[in-house]
């Protein structure tokens, strides 16, 4: 379904009226159950006007506080010009702690019952790279013997397969590189989940559950809102802060610094000093996804 094919549909509700279209409707909706009729209408987010985008964001609270009973502030970060985001991992200090996972579920509003995150730290056998025969299960002390440790979130791919097979366009690359989707257009379909080979989109089967005092109030629309059951979800580089200045809260997280990001545009950059002076590798190359996110090792 592509945005003409929704548009033919508002026609339709317009010709209906409400009540009947509403009936109409759901099993069409049957793929986002959280979704309203309103959202479902809602114009894709590339085509709202700024006023527009002011409504569906004040709707967007109103309906966090009737759900979960908290006051949140949701905001439109657009990209700045002139930046153009990078990610690299210091395999040789990572240390399998999962501290990163942890603060990627709690900044991210992610369902608690579920312990989702967008990071999951595979435990690796040292000389391997075979992502399939990592294990993100383990429950021993870290770090263990004979093993490194590899974490892996969206690689915010430069030519991604999720975006391409997108039948409704509900998810696109930016131009700072980051890799969005639109929670309000997104149809759950799960195209982009399978197209991934990094295993980084996840998909939401029940509404999330998030006790009021732990919601993270400042959210953004194309980042760390709440998600609605039934739509696919992902990593933004914690766009909501680093569109701001602010590091994403997995690399704070880090106790062993094994985290850098930054600008790739800027020539003084942690994240273009790594790129210059060590000898870095992306997953899957053979792919030719064309990854920013970025591993190496001090030796």
């Amino acid at each position: 379904m592509d945005k003409a094919k929704r548009r033919t549909l508002k026609v339709l509700g317009g010709t209906l009226g409400a009540a009947a279209f509403a009936y109409a409707m759901e099993p069409l909706r049957a793929w986002a159950k959280d979704l309203t009729l309103r959202q479902f209408l809602q114009k894709h987010y590339k085509e709202l006007s700024t006023s527009e985008l002011a409504v569906v964001l004040q709707k967007l609270e109103e309906d966090a506080k009737a759900k979960y009973g908290r006051e949140v502030h949701i905001d439109d970060v657009r990209p700045t010009p002139g930046v153009e985001f990078g990610y690299a991992l210091n395999l040789s200090v990572c240390i399998g702690c999962r501290k990163c996972a942890e603060a990627c579920h709690v900044e991210n509003n992610h369902d608690r019952a579920t312990n989702n995150s967008y990071i999951r730290v595979l435990e690796m056998e040292q000389g391997s790279f075979d992502l399939e025969k990592g294990t993100a299960s383990y429950d021993h002390a870290v770090p263990s013997p004979g093993k490194y440790y590899l974490p892996v979130q969206c690689q915010q791919c430069d030519n991604a397969p999720c975006v391409t097979v997108c039948p409704v366009q509900a998810t696109w690359k930016e131009d700072d590189g980051i890799v969005v989707v639109d929670y309000n257009w997104c149809i759950g379909c799960r195209y982009c989940e399978a197209a991934c080979p990094y295993h980084a989109r996840r998909f939401n089967w029940t509404k999330p559950e998030i006790p009021p005092d732990e919601i993270n109030p400042n959210q953004a629309y194309l980042s760390n809102r709440v998600r609605p059951q039934g739509v696919v979800e992902k990593c933004t580089f914690c766009l909501h802060r680093t569109r701001r200045g602010q590091l994403p809260a997995c690399l704070e997280a880090c106790p062993t610094g094994a985290r850098v990001f930054g600008n790739l545009l800027d020539p003084e950059s942690e994240i273009r000093w790594v790129l210059a002076n060590k000898r870095v590798y992306v997953l899957k190359e053979e792919l030719g996804t064309r990854p920013r996110f970025f591993y190496y090792f001090d030796n």
